[in-house]
């Protein structure tokens, strides 16, 4: 698991500050134990594939998932299928990151892009959006993991593994192999997902 997490890059903006600060102290209190680790290790993730990523990206990289941060967070049994939970849980994480920058006076410019980059997180679309999906997905592989494996067992995390793995771009593809736990069981796990099925 990474340890060196970047700082945010934040200028002199106290506005950029204070939102950062809002968004983690949220993310802190999740009832979800990996939500906050999870938060940086995706943005540490984001920075390691684009180094020169600018402020809105990063800003959606910690909060694409303060929607789970919610004591009464979606969950899966109330959808239809899996895709249609993963585009609610981006969609109000997008509303509720909005109310946060715009109450520490964040610019409407990087707000609007911050929004469409968490709408966009699980699915991608487009270069910025792709590029923050990929450091999601290498986050989970990277930080989630072995807590969703002792929550979850070996069959539901492997079934979570494959579909995060197919989301991967070549580009974080070339990457994934990097990522390596202490548990022999984890990392056969790993080499699991990327099979083809």
């Amino acid at each position: 698991m990474s340890t060196s997490w970047p700082m945010l890059d934040l200028a002199s903006d106290p506005h950029l500050r204070l939102a950062t600060a809002k968004i983690r102290a949220v993310l802190a209190g999740s009832p979800v134990p990996e939500d906050a680790g999870h938060a940086e290790n995706t943005l540490y993730w984001l920075r390691r594939l684009d180094p020169q990523a600018g402020v809105a990206l990063q800003l959606a990289a910690l909060a694409h998932d303060i929607e789970r941060a919610r004591q009464d967070r979606f969950q899966r049994h109330q959808f239809a299928d899996y895709d249609s939970f993963k585009q609610a849980h981006a969609d109000l994480g997008a509303q509720i990151t909005d109310q946060i920058l715009s109450e520490a006076g964040v610019s409407g410019e990087i707000r609007q892009d911050v929004s469409l980059l968490i709408r966009r997180h699980e699915t991608g679309g487009d270069a910025q959006s792709d590029l923050l999906k990929d450091a999601d997905s290498l986050s989970y592989f990277d930080h989630n993991l072995p807590l969703y494996y002792a929550r979850e067992g070996y069959e539901e995390t492997l079934r979570r593994a494959r579909w995060g793995y197919e989301r991967l771009s070549s580009r974080a593809r070339a990457v994934y192999s990097s990522i390596c736990h202490d548990s022999p069981e984890l990392n056969r796990l790993l080499l699991e997902a990327q099979e083809i099925r």
